[in-house]
């Protein structure tokens, strides 16, 4: 691959578009057909940019419902017909008789499929709902999933596995509120969000745990803009909903986002 590819992104993302541009040149030279596991919209990103380098590969890309943030990519050669391919996904529905089970939240859900030994990647989105959540897998892993997952934050859950006809959603919804802050900066936006003192966020962002649009951040300076997604590892994620003018001291009125 060329070289100067590695110009349009970071260096912690080269291994990813090392695999990519792998599967995009088997594709194209070899006429391989590769079933990936799956990516966050960044990923998603990359695998665009390489495909569309290439006149004679093509991309289908599916997370299991049409609102999916996740998604599991087919690359294949242009003359292949993908509208039918199987993408191996299925749903798993996790419900309860505790009614406790409503106060669950997406963490709970995400920590205990991955306390099983799964990988992220074969984890697609997660739905919480109020009577459980409903969440897409990789069809090779959900035999597993459904007989380990017995229980949720100390809670007993019972498990089934559905078709993707079948997955239930919700609207994502962001709790809003109002912040005032010195800059646009990360850390400053950072500390106001999840009220902690900006020196205590910049560890966490200086160790690598902080990603903007699902990218790595490691700036703590960072100018955020309108749109950006922002999650730092352990702490939950957020949106810049509108920066909203300024006080009269000067000081940037902006309306965050918190993901539920």
């Amino acid at each position: 691959m060329s070289g100067d590819i590695y110009e349009h992104f970071s260096h912690d993302e080269r291994d990813f578009v090392d695999k990519a541009s792998d599967w995009v040149e088997r594709a194209s030279k070899y006429h391989d057909t590769k079933l990936t596991d799956f990516l966050d919209p960044r990923q998603v990103f990359i695998l665009q940019s390489l495909v569309n380098r290439s006149q004679d590969v093509q991309l289908r890309l599916d997370g299991g419902y049409e609102a999916a943030e996740r998604k599991r990519a087919l690359i294949a050669p242009d003359y292949r017909y993908l509208d039918e391919e199987d993408m191996g996904m299925q749903v798993l529905s996790i419900t309860s008789d505790d009614q406790k089970i409503s106060e669950l939240e997406h963490g709970d859900y995400m920590g205990s499929l991955l306390g099983l030994g799964m990988k992220r990647g074969k984890i697609g989105d997660i739905q919480v709902l109020e009577d459980g959540c409903h969440t897409v897998v990789a069809a090779e892993t959900g035999a597993f999933l459904s007989l380990q997952l017995n229980q949720v934050h100390r809670l007993h859950v019972f498990t089934e596995l559905l078709p993707l006809d079948q997955m239930k959603w919700t609207d994502t919804k962001l709790d809003t509120v109002d912040i005032t802050v010195a800059s646009m900066r990360l850390d400053g936006i950072c500390a106001d969000v999840y009220r902690l003192s900006r020196s205590k966020v910049l560890n966490p962002i200086k160790a690598g745990r902080c990603k903007v649009n699902w990218k790595l951040v490691e700036d703590p300076s960072k100018a955020l803009k309108a749109g950006d997604v922002v999650s730092i590892q352990g702490f939950g994620r957020f949106k810049v909903l509108e920066q909203d003018g300024t006080t009269k001291k000067g000081r940037c009125r902006v309306k965050i986002g918190k993901f539920a």
